[in-house]
C-alpha cells in the first residue's frame, strides 16, 4: 500500500511504525475470511482491510477522528485472526493499537462512553476494587432489566453467582518445588483472574511445583496493562507494565528466572510485546529481557515433559483463545498436554473465530459479542463434550455464561490428572456435571 506521510510525521515513532505496517498491506482481502466482525456484520469497514484504510486516512491527514471511524475501530476485537491469515505479514496488532491511542488523544467521546471506559480502567485492573464491583453488581443484578444502557446491563450480568475468597497463594512468596528442582519461574498472578477465579493460579502452582519448579510470586507485580492498552490509554498501560518489568527484573537479577509463566493468554500476548511497547523508553533493555523469557504456561509444561497418564474417560472440547492461537501462535501445546494427561480432545468447527470476550469487548460491544458467543457455544456443544477447556479467563467467563457444560482452565485438568484435586467447576451444582472418573492417586 502506498503511503504519503511527511518526513515530519515519520519522526513520531508510532507513525513510523504505522507506515511500515501500512506499506506491507497488498489489499488482498484474505483477512476478511477470518475476521469475526466481518462475518457477523458483513461490512467492509468492519474488516481488517477496511479498518486499515480508515486508519491510513486518519493518520496521514492528522485528522481528528470522526464518529464513524471510531465506531468501526471500536468494533475490532483485536482477536488477531487476520495476522494468522495474512500472507504479507501485516502486523495489524501494532497498527490498531496505535490507532486507538491516537483516538484516545484526539477524539472526545460522548459523556457516557467516557464514564464507562474510565470506570472499567479504574476497576478491572485492581483485584480488590474489582471484587467490590462484582459484589455491587451481584446485588444490583435483579434490577438489570430496568437499566436503559445495554452496556451497563452487560456489566451487571458479568457478576458471577459466587465470588471466591482471596487465595493467599497469590501473595508474594516462593512456592518450593516438590520434586528435584528443574526450573525457577515467576508466575504472573494477573488482576481480573484473581477476583473471578482463584482456582487457576492455585492449580498452576500445584502443577509446576509437582513437576520440579520453584514458583516465585514477585512483590510489586500487578496488571499486565492489556486492558488499558487496548483502550488506547497508553500512560495507564505503560505504568502497569513498568511495575511488572521492575518486579521481574529484580527476580532475574536476584535468584534468577528461567521463565515468566503466564496462564492468561491475553496477558501473555501483551507481556511478550513489552519489548515493542518500551522500545523508545529508558526501560527498553529490561522490557526486552522480560519479553524474551515470557511464556504461556503450556510452553513451560511441554518443556517439563509430563509423563503420559491413563485414560480418564472424559471428552474435552478445547477452545483455542484468540490471544493464544493468533497472538502467540501457540496452537498445539495445550491439546498435546491434555492428550498426554489421558483426555480425549475434540475441537469445534471454526475454532479460529473469537468467542466475543476480548477483554472489555463483551461489556462495550455486547450485541456483537453476544452473537459471537452464541456461535461459539453452538459449535462447542455440537461436539457433546463432558467439559470445555480454555487458556484464558475471559473466554471461560464468556463461554461459561452461555452453556451448562462445565468449563475449566487447561491447567486445572492437568493438575487433576497428575494428582491434584477435582476442578471445582466439575462439582458445581449449577452446571451439567459429567460422571467423574476415579481421582488419580497423589504422587
Amino acid at each position: 500500500m502506498q503511503t504519503t506521510f511527511t518526513p515530519e510525521q515519520l519522526r513520531d515513532p508510532g507513525t513510523a511504525r504505522a507506515n511500515q505496517i501500512l506499506r506491507a498491506c497488498v489489499h488482498c482481502g484474505f483477512c476478511t475470511a477470518t475476521c469475526p466482525t466481518y462475518q457477523v456484520l458483513g461490512d467492509e469497514l468492519d474488516s481488517p482491510r477496511g479498518r486499515i484504510y480508515l486508519i491510513k486516512d486518519m493518520l496521514e491527514n492528522d485528522r481528528v477522528p470522526d464518529a464513524a471511524t471510531v465506531k468501526h475501530i471500536d468494533r475490532c476485537l483485536s482477536c488477531l485472526a487476520c495476522m494468522t491469515t495474512c500472507p504479507s505479514g501485516v502486523h495489524y496488532m501494532h497498527l490498531v493499537d496505535h490507532a486507538r491511542a491516537y483516538i484516545e488523544q484526539k477524539y472526545k467521546r460522548p459523556l457516557m462512553d467516557r464514564i464507562l471506559r474510565w470506570t472499567l480502567s479504574q476497576i478491572i485492573p485492581y483485584p480488590m476494587r474489582f471484587r467490590l464491583a462484582l459484589l455491587a453488581a451481584k446485588i444490583a443484578s435483579p434490577f438489570a432489566p430496568l437499566v436503559p444502557d445495554v452496556r451497563l446491563r452487560a456489566m451487571l450480568a458479568m457478576a458471577p453467582k459466587r465470588i471466591p475468597p482471596v487465595s493467599r497463594n497469590d501473595d508474594p512468596q516462593t512456592h518450593v518445588a516438590r520434586a528435584p528442582r528443574r526450573m525457577r519461574v515467576a508466575l504472573m498472578t494477573g488482576c481480573a483472574q484473581k477476583a473471578l477465579n482463584t482456582d487457576i493460579n492455585d492449580a498452576t502452582i500445584r502443577l509446576l511445583t509437582r513437576l520440579g519448579c520453584d514458583v516465585v510470586i514477585p512483590r510489586g507485580m500487578g496488571c499486565c496493562g492489556a486492558l488499558t492498552h487496548h483502550m488506547g490509554r497508553e500512560a495507564d498501560a505503560h505504568a502497569s507494565a513498568a511495575a511488572n518489568i521492575r518486579a521481574w527484573v529484580a527476580e532475574m537479577d536476584g535468584g534468577g528466572l528461567d521463565a515468566i509463566v503466564i496462564n492468561t493468554s491475553g496477558c501473555g500476548t501483551t507481556v511478550k510485546d513489552y519489548g515493542h511497547m518500551f522500545r523508545n523508553d529508558p526501560l527498553a533493555a529490561d522490557a526486552a529481557r522480560v519479553s524474551a523469557i515470557a511464556r504461556d504456561v503450556s510452553e513451560v509444561l511441554v518443556r517439563l515433559d509430563m509423563e503420559p497418564e491413563a485414560d480418564k474417560g472424559l471428552t474435552v472440547a478445547y477452545h483455542a483463545a484468540c490471544s493464544l492461537q493468533h497472538g502467540q501462535q501457540i496452537k498445539d501445546h495445550p491439546k498435546t498436554l491434555l492428550k498426554r494427561a489421558g483426555f480425549r480432545v475434540v475441537e469445534p468447527a471454526d475454532s479460529h473465530l473469537c468467542c466475543g470476550s476480548a477483554g472489555t469487548y463483551n461489556l462495550m460491544q455486547p450485541e456483537i459479542s453476544g452473537q459471537l458467543k452464541a456461535r461459539k457455544v453452538q459449535t462447542l456443544e455440537a461436539k457433546s463434550p463432558d467439559v470445555i477447556a480454555a487458556g484464558n479467563i475471559g473466554c471461560m467467563m464468556q463461554i461459561g455464561s452461555g452453556t451448562q457444560i462445565p468449563i475449566v482452565h487447561t491447567v486445572e485438568l492437568l493438575d487433576w490428572a497428575t494428582g491434584g484435586p477435582v476442578p471445582p467447576a466439575l462439582i458445581n451444582p449449577d452446571k451439567r456435571v459429567p460422571k467423574l472418573p476415579e481421582i488419580p492417586r497423589l504422587r
